[in-house]
């Protein structure tokens, strides 16, 4: 993992519009569209169904903020407001595994094709909650934080 793979920061909101309201009228910030939905994750407890919808910043430093999900990990934090770093990763299971070997715990990931992990949320007792993202999500990911067209689609 480097440093320069990191694409976001993201925060979990117990009202999104609320948030990115905010975020627009304190900081200048500008959003992409809703996306997310429902999908199947791999939790320590076993298999777990959410539905995760966000919206990304458009604006750079790009933030994303995830609505909350109860009696989750995807809840908001209390302080700081920071829930994770989200980092594109080339190869996610390996870069589990090297977080693994510095002391953090995966506490979601959702498998893809062959059972290799799409995407992994991980933390440590000392650490910040890291999100690692397979790289070959970017091209449609980036659709999110364009712009919307005046119908307010993505462009």
């Amino acid at each position: 993992m480097r440093a320069a793979d990191q694409f976001h920061l993201g925060i979990v909101a117990a009202d999104l519009e609320a948030t990115t309201a905010a975020l627009s009228t304190t900081l200048g910030y500008e959003w992409g569209i809703e996306t997310g939905g429902p999908l199947q994750v791999s939790v320590p407890a076993g298999e777990l169904r959410v539905d995760i919808r966000c919206v990304y910043s458009t604006t750079v430093p790009r933030l994303e903020v995830i609505r909350e999900v109860a009696g989750t990990l995807w809840e908001p934090v209390p302080g700081s407001g920071i829930h994770h770093i989200g980092y594109w990763s080339d190869d996610v299971a390996a870069d589990i595994a090297e977080l693994e070997r510095s002391g953090y715990e995966v506490e979601a990931l959702r498998p893809g094709p062959g059972g290799m992990p799409l995407f992994a949320f991980l933390s440590a007792s000392a650490g910040v909650r890291i999100e690692l993202l397979t790289r070959a999500a970017e091209s449609g990911l980036s659709r999110c934080w364009a712009a919307p067209s005046a119908d307010g689609l993505p462009r």
